[in-house]
């Protein structure tokens, strides 16, 4: 297998970007991500249930955009309700210890 030198790691180019892993930069970047993805997941399963923001946050508690908000990743949602919202879209947390 070739190995192509225009293609470099992604590690290096985030380094390049937001500064190595544990700098503030690289931790706002990771922040920011997250919370992106959090967002996308939200949205996705928001959307595969036919549902809309607002039903979504009559179910959870809170308002319509408070939930675009989430789903933009402008903002995180709590711990509480991040599962509240999970329930409400009949999605499942699993939490398990990774084996070593």
């Amino acid at each position: 297998m070739q190995v192509n030198p225009n293609v470099g790691s992604m590690d290096a180019v985030l380094d390049k970007l937001y500064g190595k892993v544990g700098s503030p930069e690289r931790e706002e970047f990771r922040k920011e991500a997250y919370s992106y993805c959090v967002g996308q997941l939200i949205y996705d399963a928001r959307k595969q249930e036919r549902m809309t923001q607002a039903q979504l946050a009559e179910k959870v508690g809170t308002d319509k955009s408070y939930i675009s908000r989430i789903e933009k990743g402008a903002i995180e949602p709590g711990v509480g309700l991040f599962f509240r919202i999970i329930d409400a879209l009949g999605l499942k947390v699993e939490i398990v210890k990774p084996m070593i």
